[in-house]
């Protein structure tokens, strides 16, 4: 199906889209197929083989035991992190997992077959799953691939997936692939960005039904209180990460320092706060909790804390009622969604494809469209913000120390955040006229990630991951 604003904005659990989300969901998927073909009695073996960059990092993302909470049959979005807590302890204290829900099955984390060298054909983040009967005959088998986002992919329907992708993108009423024809639908009908996205998004199907304007309002103002509720969560939190790298969180101690600081809200202080929001979301994720896919979680704090600075610090906001803020948060998150379908079609937000230039590079990209577009900009210095941001954001490598999503991950985002905004304000200034065009850059972005060494692809073979010791 074409991507919506819903893909790009989803619920799920840290640390990361493509290592803890995708993987839960895929093998949650897999025993849904045991259930339905009526074999899941009959399975005594199950094997897991995780590949490239899911088994080089998957400890330090959370990999596996995300893995075991989805053949359990949990869901990333559904799951709460109680339960996440509940269900670990169980499985560390037993040595098994109820396959399905219902089948206990003797496996743990060191059952799984680890292959970091082995990068599968179409793409680094590759798991398979296979099941047997007491016999050893093979019940049921699958190969997916996490390609960024928490999106997944099954081995052998890439074709049938792009098919219906274009088929897809034919039955919307404003179809787009690229900035220039987003572009072209803005000049041609009179609307902005998130006007695009909305009249699109309402041919949509969710569920097997359409959403109504109201319902994707409605919807798009429960993700922005998710990703309010993962701040407020992660100021009340002290100590230090999970991991091992002692990494102390920093939010508390800041948000508490700020309140005594700026008791008034100077708007001198807006980058502190703008900084803090994206460091909360980003150890909250560290710590495997619930955040919001913004487009990945390894970003999840950069789009969170623009829109902060949208509702608080952006000219005009200073008398804004509820649904004014209301209108703010949708056609923000709308027009972020739209730059987002621009780089999950025509490039990657996946780390370890093409370097957190995906990740980082392409949420800083959204955040800038966003607040451009509720700063009043037109379509061309939307898309300007847009390119401006990704252009500073190239080449950017995806080496974890560890292969934790915290260094240099957190303060990457609060960093990209600050990018996004000075973006904004650089394009606002000029008139939407630039040299270099948005397809262009999300193009370079596409070929830099190709010609990048695998070493800085989320692999903990390069850069940070290697030149900092750990304790």
């Amino acid at each position: 199906m074409a991507i919506g604003v819903f893909d790009l904005f989803k619920v799920g659990i840290g640390p990361s889209s493509s290592h803890t989300v995708g993987p839960m969901r895929a093998a949650a998927v897999f025993v849904e197929e045991l259930r339905a073909e009526g074999c899941l009695d009959q399975v005594t073996q199950l094997r897991v083989d995780l590949y490239g960059s899911l088994a080089a990092t998957g400890r330090g993302h959370g990999t596996m035991t995300a893995v075991l909470l989805g053949l359990e049959g949990h869901y990333p979005d559904l799951i709460l992190p109680a339960e996440v807590e509940e269900r670990l302890a169980s499985m560390a204290e037993t040595g098994t997992i109820r396959l399905a829900g219902s089948k206990t099955l003797d496996y743990a984390v060191d059952d799984m077959v680890l292959h970091p060298l082995t990068v599968l054909d179409r793409h680094t983040n590759g798991m398979k799953f296979a099941v047997s009967d007491e016999a050893g005959k093979l019940l049921h088998q699958a190969t997916f691939f996490s390609v960024g986002g928490g999106f997944i992919v099954r081995e052998g329907e890439e074709d049938s997936a792009l098919q219906e992708l274009d088929e897809s993108h034919q039955g919307l009423p404003l179809p787009f692939r690229t900035a220039a024809e987003l572009l072209e639908h803005c000049a041609s009908r009179g609307l902005r960005f998130s006007e695009v996205m909305l009249i699109n998004e309402l041919e949509m199907p969710a569920d097997g039904t359409r959403r109504t304007e109201d319902e994707v309002r409605e919807g798009l103002k429960h993700i922005w209180s998710v990703m309010e509720g993962c701040v407020e969560s992660s100021l009340h939190r002290e100590g230090l990460l999970p991991g091992g790298l002692k990494v102390r969180r920093r939010a508390p101690d800041w948000h508490e320092r700020l309140l005594k600081e700026d008791k008034d809200r100077d708007p001198k202080y807006w980058q502190e706060w703008v900084n803090l929001i994206a460091l909360a979301v980003n150890e909250e994720n560290a710590s495997g909790g619930r955040v919001v896919t913004a487009p990945t979680n390894g970003a999840a704090g950069i789009i969170p804390a623009v829109l902060y600075y949208a509702l608080n610090y952006a000219p005009g906001m200073e008398n804004a009622t509820q649904e004014d803020k209301d209108d703010v948060v949708v056609r923000f998150l709308l027009a972020a969604g739209a730059v987002g379908v621009l780089y999950k079609e025509q490039a990657s937000i996946s780390g370890a494809e093409v370097g957190c230039q995906g990740e980082v590079g392409s949420a800083s990209s959204m955040a800038a469209a966003g607040l451009a577009e509720v700063m009043g900009g037109s379509p061309a210095q939307v898309e300007n913000a847009a390119e401006i941001a990704m252009e500073h954001n190239l080449g950017l490598t995806c080496d974890p120390i560890g292969g934790l999503v915290q260094v240099p991950c957190i303060e990457r985002n609060a960093i990209a955040a600050a990018k996004a905004i000075n973006a904004t304000k650089m394009a606002l200034w000029g008139d939407g006229e630039h040299r270099v065009s948005l397809d262009e850059v999300i193009v370079t972005m596409r070929e830099t990630g190709k010609d990048m060494s695998n070493k800085y692809k989320e692999t903990a073979m390069g850069g940070l991951a290697v030149n900092v010791v750990e304790c």
